[in-house]
């Protein structure tokens, strides 16, 4: 059965098959070529047969996210199905997946080789969206040359940068890492991605139900909750909240935003700075 005879299609690449990256192409995926990326055969094959009987024209790609040459693979086979006018990377590891090494390997250098491989490939006018978190937000300040560090360091050497070295804790890594992706697009919206005529922003979502959700609320102490109970929202958000996000970010109407993070938090990072709350209470 072959559902869509049209050819020369734009391209949607999606890295990490994850409730939040799906839930953002489905909105506006109708007509065009989806090129789905993850390390599980399993995962992709689930996110795929949804996608197919929806009617979707989607292919899928084994991709470990930790991998340069495998970044720069999945990026090569996006560009060979059409012009790649939208990528959205949502891989990553949570606190409560993965070890400090791990998280920083995944979610911070994995992401920065996505956005260097992607910044090659992207057709005039298209757009990327990385999937950060509201943790960027709560860590360290550091200084502006520390900062241009984290932002401007090749990503090759980036590992060898001494403040991420010694982690310990896997929150800690998360929270570096995500701040990291936020510094990372603003650099790439002004430098590579600008010079293919594309735009590049960060969304920082909150506490979202999804597994990983469900995955984090089981953990040691009652930090989830807490958030909830202290934000303005008093809820925890849905993937539908950020999909209508990221449909606004990758769409023609955000044609002059680039280079920023869109936080959807319900108000959590708000209560953290004004000292309504505090982590660990």
């Amino acid at each position: 059965m072959i559902i869509d005879r049209n050819e020369n299609k734009e391209v949607i690449a999606l890295l990490g098959a994850g409730g939040m990256g799906v839930a953002i192409i489905k909105k506006f995926a109708a007509g065009k070529k989806i090129l789905l990326g993850d390390i599980s055969q399993a995962k992709l094959d689930e996110v795929a047969k949804d996608f197919t009987y929806l009617g979707y024209d989607v292919e899928c790609m084994i991709v470990d996210g930790c991998s340069k040459e495998a970044v720069e693979a999945f990026a090569s086979r996006a560009a060979t199905l059409g012009p790649v006018m939208y990528f959205v990377d949502s891989a990553g590891a949570s606190p409560s997946q993965g070890k400090p090494e791990h998280i920083i390997n995944l979610d911070l250098i994995g992401t920065s080789y996505a956005i260097d491989a992607f910044g090659k490939v992207m057709a005039r006018g298209g757009s990327g969206l990385i999937i950060a978190s509201q943790t960027g937000y709560m860590g360290p300040n550091y200084d502006r040359e520390t900062e241009d560090l984290l932002a401007l360091t090749p990503t090759e050497k980036l590992k060898d940068l001494p403040m991420l070295q010694g982690i310990e804790r896997s929150g800690a890594a998360y929270i570096l890492a995500k701040y990291v992706n936020q510094l990372r697009v603003r650099t790439a919206a002004a430098t590579t991605w600008a010079q293919r005529g594309a735009r590049i922003n960060t969304i920082s979502p909150g506490i979202i139900m999804t597994p990983v959700a469900y995955d984090e609320f089981q953990s040691p102490g009652n930090t989830y909750q807490n958030m909830i109970d202290q934000s303005p929202a008093r809820r925890v958000g849905t993937v539908d909240e950020i999909a209508r996000a990221g449909e606004f970010l990758l769409s023609p109407l955000s044609g002059f935003i680039t280079g920023i993070d869109l936080l959807i938090d319900g108000g959590v990072i708000a209560s953290l700075k004004s000292g309504k709350y505090a982590l660990g209470k």
